[in-house]
């Protein structure tokens, strides 16, 4: 079978033929650093990450750019937030008195970095960030006025808009009718010919921070959202590429607007367009205001980082992936029975204590199959559980061929989802280990915000971060010394 997925755009599954031969160009957006990352971000990543995996293990030369969306309205407004006084009633009060929206940026960038090496998702090839790329996204609007896609604002603000009217296959991504479209609301409708118009380019308000300010032909300001994903991945991976992804939250307005503004501009751009679903909790969406949102952090509290990857990673990339209490539990039985017969056949084919030698072994046929066909990695997990319950009957049988075929089949699928229990990104040990630094890197990050909030005397926002790490099983003791956390004996 060849390589087939899904296409978003063409709303079916296509053969995968790569634009240029054993090659292949993956976009796919990353995160807008203005919070910590949920257990969503992170599922996004592990899906692209396992595409990825499988794309090299086919023989493909892959380029991988992920963009770090580090300017933004919600960055300002809780920079911003953080030069007032602390509002204790207010959930999203922010964690750091008189940060600035870069420092208050790169600390949620390092945050989201954190989480993505924790559970094993490769870095990209490029990591770039918007604000690296204004001169290319001056020249992307000043292509899309010349041919006749973008006007400066009637209202001399300094806006500049993408005229939806103008391209006549505007909403064909998400297949809709653009009087049906709700208005844009980046910017004040003003300066629009039409409110469905977006914003390539934001003029200066009174008040914004002249750090977030860069100078353009159309006046002083920064950059849309939109525009800023068009812009880089034109830089590194050309007018025309292989796959964008993302997130299915992200198709509308986010990657119809990219869409229009770079094929107005003259690009052939995305090639297949793919999007996995969200993570649920109980059957609803995650949502601030119901305080259902799961955090990484919060996962890996309960279990091993193999665990959690093995988690969120198991669903088809497409489906939503829901979350109850017991969802960890079941991952870490799976893992386990994967682990348990790795470790029991190591012992019998090679000795106590003994590594897994190299071998020339090959996923089986039926793990290929599954992959190939729009990475359906349940059927390949599948595939994986089969071959540890042939290999935990040829040890008891005594079967030493069979359960080193069996074992190194196991070990070839695994290393491709990344899931392989002996590899040394796993394989810390206990206390001291990798495992625990960066379990101790994502608490310490809570303790300063909760640090923070105590010394602007924000006594409740101290005290939801204590509670929300409690629930996740660590105590928290407070000392002259400062405070410092251990897991809770269960």
């Amino acid at each position: 079978m060849s390589l087939r997925f899904y296409d978003t755009a063409a709303a079916e599954i296509r053969d995968f033929v790569p634009l240029q031969p054993g090659k292949v160009g993956l976009y796919y957006c990353g995160a807008t650093v203005q919070g910590d990352p949920h257990v969503g971000h992170i599922r996004s990543g592990i899906a692209f990450d396992q595409l990825t995996r499988w794309l090299r293990y086919r023989g493909y030369e892959v380029t991988v750019v992920r963009n770090v969306t580090d300017i933004d309205d919600k960055i300002l407004a809780k920079s911003a937030a953080s030069f007032e006084p602390f509002d204790p009633a207010d959930p999203d009060a922010p964690a750091v008195p008189n940060e600035p929206w870069w420092a208050l940026a790169y600390r949620y960038e390092q945050a989201f970095q954190l989480a993505y090496d924790t559970l094993g998702v490769q870095r990209p090839t490029y990591e770039p960030r918007a604000t690296g790329h204004i001169p290319e996204m001056h020249q992307l609007i000043q292509l899309l006025i010349d041919r006749g896609h973008a006007y400066p604002a009637l209202d001399d603000s300094g806006d500049v808009y993408f005229d939806v009217r103008s391209w006549a296959q505007y909403g064909s991504l998400t297949r809709q009718n653009i009087e049906d479209m709700q208005a844009a609301p980046d910017a004040g409708p003003r300066g629009k010919r039409d409110p469905r118009d977006f914003a390539l380019w934001k003029g200066y308000k009174e008040g914004e921070p002249a750090t977030a300010c860069w100078p353009s032909p159309w006046g002083g300001g920064r950059p849309g959202w939109h525009l800023e994903c068009s812009a880089m991945v034109t830089k590194y991976l050309g007018t025309a590429f292989d796959i964008h992804g993302g997130g299915l939250d992200l198709r509308f307005p986010h990657h119809e607007n990219e869409v229009a503004q770079s094929q107005a501009a003259g690009h052939a751009f995305a090639n297949f367009w793919m999007h996995n679903g969200m993570v649920t909790f109980e059957g609803e969406k995650m949502s601030k205001s119901v305080g259902n949102i799961v955090t990484p952090a919060e996962m890996l509290a309960i279990a091993r980082p193999l665990v959690v990857r093995y988690y969120l990673g198991q669903a088809q990339y497409r489906s939503a992936l829901d979350y109850n209490p017991g969802s960890l539990a079941e991952a870490a039985a799976a893992v386990e029975r994967i682990e348990g017969f790795m470790q029991r056949a190591l012992k019998f084919l090679y000795g106590e204590g003994a590594g897994l030698p190299e071998a020339e072994e090959q996923v089986p046929a039926a793990f290929a199959a599954a992959m190939d066909d729009d990475l359906n990695v349940p059927q390949a997990l599948a595939a994986v559980h089969e071959a540890v319950r042939a290999g935990n009957t040829a040890l008891d049988a005594k079967d030493k061929d069979a359960a080193r075929r069996a074992l190194h089949q196991v070990a070839a699928m695994a290393d491709v989802l990344f899931i392989n229990p002996l590899d040394p990104h796993w394989n810390s040990g206990t206390g001291d280990g990798a495992e625990h630094r960066a379990l101790d890197s994502l608490v310490q990050a809570q303790l300063q915000e909760r640090r923070a909030a105590r010394e602007a005397k924000d006594w409740a926002r101290a005290d939801a971060i204590r509670d929300t790490l409690a629930a996740a099983g660590i105590t928290v003791a407070d000392s002259v010394d400062g405070a410092t956390w251990s897991i809770a004996d269960r």
